[in-house]
């Protein structure tokens, strides 16, 4: 493993985890740590988490005393602390509390509730030093019956021990140290060190409902060897692609991405059989009051299909074992109808939507790293059945052909204010009246991998009734083309038109709104209420009209037709009318704002890119597309990437409509890559690279969202959509890699400086005029030109 040198300032992510392929994570109680820098009091190398909000706080850092002198605080160090090496249950970092007294910290997440941590101390000066070294603990509890750490004696040994919502933190320390209480509670050694000595101590803590049993497992633990532990580590780490650019922070990034998305598989469970993934993984997270994880919130209740998607960015190639098992996951919550859950969750959570189609993608992409057709040959029978659900009467409610989403949430966009009931300035309408862009795109996108999965296992017998389905909706798609606007808009799923959103007529309470307007086309209307402050929810509105037959209609819509949060409600109609005569709304407090609206479907946002990603415009509508939208600052073209909108309201909660949404800009780069801009993909990935970087050395973390002009961290702090884009920097370079032993070279390096990736042995080394392949066994071969190239030892 590479030897790193990050220190604050540099690109750092230091979170510490348990690892699923060492030690099995208990899905309902199993908390994650985290070391912050010279943050907090005493504002030192600080260890940090609360056991699952078990605790207000528990804080482990080292204090260093030579004579008069007592060092905690990292500014007062010699040399500052520097990470060097990392993994998900793994960080080393190297520092210097006084000059000539070099100190390695390690820290081992070895097992739930489990941590351990070894302290070398050499004395690299030429006289001899004494000093002191103090391992501080810090807990704040909660409970009535909390006790902060204190030191006892067990079986002659002195640990430090506490009390918090049921839990006993024990810590133990090797090399029989003393206890001490002031200023803040410590276990501490008397060192003597001669020049060139070195001294190692290792530590741990447990965290048990019996403090006697947490002792003993204390005890054990720090006598494990340690340097066979690590090398284990180092071993199961190899997978990893080692990334060097021309610059270090990009190198830095993608290394703390891969190990990122390592930290965010969770073992799994009854309920679903391989390893699932969970969208961030912090300290306040990780413990289920109700013993089996039900009772988690958005972010730890499943995986979602795009959030699997994206995973594979940092997975592949070297985990594609662990990609192949999320896939099983969702099969293994596939119904007897061959519709697939769309948030299969660890302890049986279904969000009862269908899953995005994005699955038979997924296949296909672990595929081409793996070459695994009995893979393929396991899982195909079961995507075609899910394809299918796509177009049953659920989903495909008017029987076009085209199906419609259920919701927001199937698309991964939950703020597209189109549909959106959360914010008061979102439109807020009823997504299934729609027929969309991207669920098109998707589909046909689906239909495409699954012919060339049929393809690989000669199976021809799928192949017409896949592209009869994907050329329907390449067909709807055509038509929604908007040669003024350069892009594709949602449409109406009865009319087939794509309406103009504008307020017909508005009241202020109860009452009447008076219209008689006989529309051109007919029209979907939307009706919301706005109130000043949160109060009853109890409106009603009876709306008479015409339908398009030129039959009268009262449609009633009751407390239930609408989507009340405080201070708003939608409601949409769920048919269309030719004419609109006037609407009646009852119970409505008399400060209500009342409005009479035709649904919108020409606003702008990133799904608009899926249809692009897929291949559908032809070249002249692609060309078209990227000038106006991706290369035009008045658009999307920001500093920081493509944000979600490209004219986001300036309203409260509305600042990720002006931010990067990584999986959209994925796909956008891949379908630049498709149409041939090389050169403008590589600049999109420099551009999300910055951002990425930027919050690395700001933050510490990777954030969920970076906003397009400034690039600020905007939502989860180390949330999956937030990791680099690794995959998509391999295919702007041009580099796939299936083994050690074969890869696929498509193009010469765009990038302004050389590029080498090692991967277990193998050296692919990219440079402006040439791609020179070494395999393990010391061959190698040189690619000089664009297109695919195979290369493999079989064909040297």
């Amino acid at each position: 493993m590479r030897t790193w040198n990050l220190k604050a300032g540099d690109p750092l992510c230091l979170s510490l985890t348990t690892d699923w392929r060492f030690t099995a994570i208990h899905y309902a109680d199993d908390p994650s740590w985290e070391i912050t820098l010279g943050r907090g009091d005493p504002a030192g190398i600080t260890l940090s988490g609360t056991f699952g909000l078990r605790a207000n706080g528990m804080r482990m850092l080292p204090r260093f005393t030579e004579g008069p002198r007592t060092v905690s605080a990292i500014a007062e160090f010699d040399k500052a602390p520097r990470l060097t090496a990392f993994a998900p249950n793994r960080l080393k970092l190297a520092c210097a509390p006084f000059p000539g007294l070099d100190v390695i910290l390690e820290y081992w997440a070895a097992g739930p509730l489990l941590l351990a941590g070894r302290v070398q101390i050499a004395n690299n000066g030429v006289t001899r030093r004494s000093m002191r070294l103090d391992w501080v603990a810090i807990l704040n509890p909660t409970g009535d019956d909390g006790q902060m750490m204190s030191p006892i004696r067990r079986e002659a040994a002195h640990v430090l021990q506490g009390r918090t919502a049921g839990l006993w933190p024990v810590l133990f320390f090797t090399g029989g140290p003393v206890g001490s209480r002031s200023p803040y509670p410590a276990l501490s050694q008397e060192l003597d060190l001669l020049p060139g000595a070195v001294r190692r101590f290792t530590w741990a803590l447990t965290s048990m409902d019996d403090p006697e049993e947490g002792f003993r497992l204390a005890r054990q633990t720090a006598a494990r060897n340690w340097e066979a532990e690590m090398a284990r580590i180092e071993m199961m780490n190899n997978s990893s692609l080692d990334i060097t650019t021309g610059d270090p922070d990009w190198d830095a990034a993608f290394a703390l991405g891969q190990t990122q998305a390592r930290r965010l598989l969770i073992t799994g469970t009854s309920h679903l059989p391989n390893p699932s993934i969970v969208s961030t993984r912090q300290p306040d997270q990780g413990y289920s009051t109700r013993g089996d994880g039900s009772d988690y919130n958005h972010l730890w209740n499943g995986q979602s299909a795009l959030e699997a998607w994206f995973l594979l960015q940092n997975l592949l190639p070297g985990q594609a074992d662990t990609a192949k098992g999320l896939l099983r996951n969702f099969l293994a919550a596939q119904d007897a109808g061959g519709k697939i859950d769309g948030k299969p969750g660890l302890a049986g959570q279904r969000n009862r939507l269908a899953a995005t189609p994005l699955l038979a993608d997924l296949a296909w992409r672990i595929y081409e790293v793996s070459e695994d057709t009995l893979f393929l040959r396991e899982v195909f029978p079961r995507l075609m059945d899910s394809l299918e659900t796509w177009f049953n009467e659920q989903q495909d409610r008017d029987g076009d052909g085209i199906p419609e989403w259920d919701h927001p949430a199937q698309t991964g966009f939950d703020d597209n204010p189109a549909f959106s009931h959360w914010h008061n300035w979102a439109q807020g309408a009823d997504i299934r009246t729609f027929e969309s862009p991207d669920l098109c795109a998707l589909l046909v996108n689906e239909c495409e991998r699954l012919k060339a999965i049929a393809a690989v296992l000669e199976r021809p017998e799928p192949a017409a009734a896949l592209d009869a389905l994907a050329d329907n909706l390449r067909a709807a798609l055509s038509k929604s083309w908007d040669i003024r606007a350069s892009t594709y808009k949602a449409w109406d799923r009865d009319s087939h038109n794509a309406q103009k959103g504008e307020t017909l007529g508005s009241r202020k309470g109860s009452g009447q709104v008076l219209l008689d307007l006989v529309f051109d086309l007919p029209q979907r209307l939307l009706l919301r209420a706005d109130l000043p402050k949160p109060g009853p929810l109890g409106a009603e509105a009876y709306v008479h009209g015409r339908l398009p037959s030129g039959q009268h209609r009262v449609e009633k819509l009751d407390r239930g037709a609408f989507h009340w949060l405080p201070g708003h409600g939608a409601a949409t109609l769920d048919l269309l009318l030719a004419e609109v005569e006037h609407i009646q709304v009852e119970n409505l407090p008399e400060n209500a704002t009342f409005k009479v609206m035709v649904v919108d479907h020409r606003a702008e946002n990133h799904t608009q890119f899926l249809p692009f990603w897929a291949g559908i415009p032809n070249k002249k509508q692609a060309a078209a597309f990227v000038k106006r939208h991706l290369l035009d600052a008045r658009n999307y073209a920001r500093q920081f990437g493509l944000p979600a909108l490209p004219r986001p309201p300036k309203k409260s909660g509305a600042e990720t409509l002006g931010a990067v949404w990584l999986p959209w800009n994925i796909m956008a780069a891949e379908g630049l890559l498709r149409y041939g801009y090389r050169k403008e993909a590589a600049e999109l990935v420099s551009r999300l690279m910055a951002g990425i970087v930027q919050n690395l050395k700001r933050e510490g973390a990777f954030r969920r969202h970076i906003h397009a002009d400034d690039g600020r961290g905007l939502g989860e702090r180390d949330h999956l959509l937030g990791l680099p884009p690794l995959d998509l920097f391999l295919k702007v370079l041009g580099v796939r890699i299936v083994s050690p032993w074969k890869v696929l070279v498509t193009d010469l390096n765009p990038f302004p400086w050389p590029v080498r990736i090692q991967y277990r042995g193998l050296m692919v080394d990219c440079r402006p005029a040439e791609t020179i392949i070494t395999f393990p066994d010391g061959q190698s071969a040189s690619v000089e030109e664009s297109g695919a190239h195979w290369v493999s030892v079989d064909t040297l």
